[in-house]
């Protein structure tokens, strides 16, 4: 219990996936200009990083590890985030469409997050077990969560801030997410 306790901690907060490792930015920078948008974006891709950390443990360890087919790990997680964020898209498609308009093409991109990816192959590597690995990916997804509806919510004051030309646009969330990176790297040393 206290080692799953450990990695919800440190996959969460002290190591995020976003801030400290630095994986998942494409979606974190496109979709952090509202806070709704932000947390859609972040359930859908806690859903897809939980169940894709669960299917890929059990599918490494008692199909491609057994087999000696573990070099195709890469190819297999991909295939099975790929259906995952198919599953996802059809289910908003059909029950939240409005917030499938609102992620517009930020949705299938959550194939090619590489945090998800990262999040699967990490867990092998580390050797986590089925439950360890389903527990890591949670954490890590519920970072990701916490950092892009974080930056949803200063993207949105900074609209009624007066910003410098020079900062206006890109620059200024660049330099807010470096902030607060910095921000989260103060919680290294609780682990």
């Amino acid at each position: 219990m206290t080692q799953l306790l450990l990695i919800l901690i440190g996959s969460s907060i002290v190591n995020n996936v976003v801030l400290a490792q630095f994986l998942g930015i494409c979606p974190f920078l496109g979709v952090s200009k509202k806070v709704e948008t932000a947390a859609g974006m972040g359930a859908a891709v806690t859903f897809v990083t939980t169940l894709a950390a669960f299917v890929t443990s059990i599918i490494y360890k008692f199909i491609l590890e057994p087999t000696g087919l573990s070099y195709l790990q890469t190819i297999v997680f991909i295939v099975v985030i790929a259906a995952l964020v198919q599953f996802v898209e059809m289910f908003l498609k059909k029950f939240m469409h409005s917030l499938y308009e609102s992620l517009g093409v930020y949705l299938p991109l959550i194939t090619t997050n590489c945090a998800v990816l990262g999040v699967s192959l990490n867990s092998v590597t580390k050797g986590y077990s089925i439950l360890e690995a389903t527990v890591y990916g949670f954490a890590t997804a519920i970072g990701f969560l916490i950092a892009i509806v974080i930056m949803a919510g200063l993207r949105e004051k900074i609209e009624y801030n007066d910003v410098p030309e020079t900062f206006k646009g890109s620059a200024i969330v660049l330099v807010t997410a470096g902030l607060m990176s910095i921000a989260f790297f103060g919680f290294s040393g609780i682990i």
